[in-house]
């Protein structure tokens, strides 16, 4: 795989996989705001699988990339 493609498989757990905990559990990690992606990157991201999917969908958000999971959310939404 090419260094500057994004994992496949990450972006799909960012519109498939659930927020398990806090303030906004049971939410979708894509669909998380923005606020809270900030208080964890200003507090740390939790370790593991977990903080490195907010720490990517926070990048996604923030510079404006959401459209990289549109064909996703519509390929799970089928």
């Amino acid at each position: 795989m090419e260094a500057n493609r994004p994992d496949p498989e990450i972006l799909k757990s960012l519109v498939t996989m659930k927020m398990p905990f806090g303030k906004y559990k049971d939410t979708v990690l894509c669909n998380l705001p923005v606020s809270y992606l900030e208080w964890f990157s200003q507090k740390g991201f939790p370790a593991g699988k977990l903080g490195m999917q907010l720490a990517t969908i926070y990048e996604i958000k923030i510079n404006g990339l959401e459209q990289l999971l549109t064909p996703l959310k519509r390929s799970i939404n089928r």
